[in-house]
């Protein structure tokens, strides 16, 4: 018998929330965002899953788009990072990708490659988000540059969204009126929206739009929103009890004894902790689901195991299902208790977690995400 921890993967629901994001984003070309595996969903799956539907792919870093290519994925693939090394280009080239160009040392390397054919290159402005881009200042003269590159082919403006998920707040407003400022008057397709630009911002939706963490269910936003609730959990982080036990009042639970029981307590064992992924940091209270009946996580999280309150479940035994996130258990609610986000949760979830992958009826396990 393995052990009981695993992640199911509804690919349905998947689909089902990229239909979500593609009517939002009206006319736009969809990226579809995979990098990080899949948001830790499995990259190849996710890819497979979307295949004819999904105008490209989103992916960091070079070695993850050798994954989709190597794994027979034909869909247009985009390097958000771009490229690291100028050597990296030959990959580009082979593997028929589009990549970012969001520094002077890039555009250089661009200028000097000579690849078989015209590379696709979205060209970055740092808009307000400082990590990566041209200022507005040389944003222009970055694109004259490459509009003048025999090697560049199809070419797109960008900008990441700082702020997106603070919707009262103004940066917003100033980064969309900084990157129509500096566009304006250059002869090229945009794309401003990720996630929470496209649930909350209308005026961010270009010519193509970035979804990532919505795909997989998950909320950019830290309130409630129309457009977010129409989202399925796809992932459901789910184990096992393996032990049951009854303290009494003033016992304490776990590493630090952080829990001390008031009454006389029931509790239930999980085998499920920070080695599978599940936030060490949760808090007392943090929502689980035991048979499908909602309870609390009780005691500090350990590396392979979890504690819950069994006091109000008299039926409860060892062997019977519980879910840590997904359909019953939101894991927006789960990273809100453990002063996380739900992206740290999907992608922190470890290998030795199996994939079980779901569509219709059919179920499908997998150790790596490729079903």
């Amino acid at each position: 018998m393995t052990r009981p921890t695993r992640a199911g993967i509804d690919l349905d629901a998947l689909r089902h929330n990229f239909a979500v994001a593609r009517k939002l984003a009206g006319a736009a070309r969809t990226v579809a965002v995979v990098k990080a595996n899949g948001y830790g969903h499995g990259a190849v799956a996710v890819a497979r899953a979307l295949a004819g539907t999904a105008d490209a792919l989103g992916v960091a870093c070079i070695e993850e788009a050798q994954e989709l290519r190597e794994s027979g994925i034909r869909t247009p693939i985009l390097l958000l990072e771009g490229v690291v090394a100028p050597d990296e280009l030959a990959l580009v080239d082979r593997l028929a990708l589009a990549m970012v160009v969001h520094s002077r040392e890039q555009l250089e390397w661009v200028r000097a490659a000579r690849p078989a054919r015209p590379l696709a290159c979205w060209l970055k402005l740092d808009s307000g988000m400082h990590r990566l881009g041209f200022t507005a200042d040389a944003f222009a003269a970055a694109h004259a540059a490459l509009a003048q590159c025999p090697q560049v082919g199809d070419l797109v403006l960008m900008t990441h969204l700082a702020r997106a998920d603070e919707l009262d707040h103004p940066y917003t407003h100033r980064q969309l009126a900084l990157f129509a400022q500096a566009c304006a008057g250059l002869a090229a397709r945009r794309s401003l929206a990720s996630s929470a630009g496209l649930l909350a911002w209308p005026a961010a939706i270009a010519d193509w739009v970035r979804p990532g963490i919505m795909l997989y269910g998950a909320s950019p936003l830290p309130q409630a929103h129309p457009a977010a609730t129409r989202l399925r959990p796809v992932m459901t982080l789910e184990s096992a009890l393996i032990a049951v036990r009854d303290l009494q009042a003033g016992e304490s639970i776990g590493y630090g004894g952080r829990f001390v029981c008031e009454h006389p307590t029931r509790v239930g064992v999980v085998a499920a902790g920070y080695a599978d992924g599940y936030p060490r940091h949760a808090r007392d209270g943090t929502p689980v689901a035991v048979n499908g009946q909602l309870t609390r996580l009780i005691g500090r999280v350990s590396m392979d195991m979890l504690t819950v309150d069994l006091t109000g479940l008299p039926h409860a035994r060892s062997g019977d299902p519980v879910e840590l996130w997904g359909t019953q258990v939101s894991a927006n609610a789960v990273a809100a208790a453990s002063d996380t986000i739900p992206y740290q949760l999907f992608t922190g979830v470890s290998r030795r977690v199996q994939l079980i992958y779901r569509a219709g009826e059919t179920a499908l396990a997998s150790a790596n995400g490729d079903p």
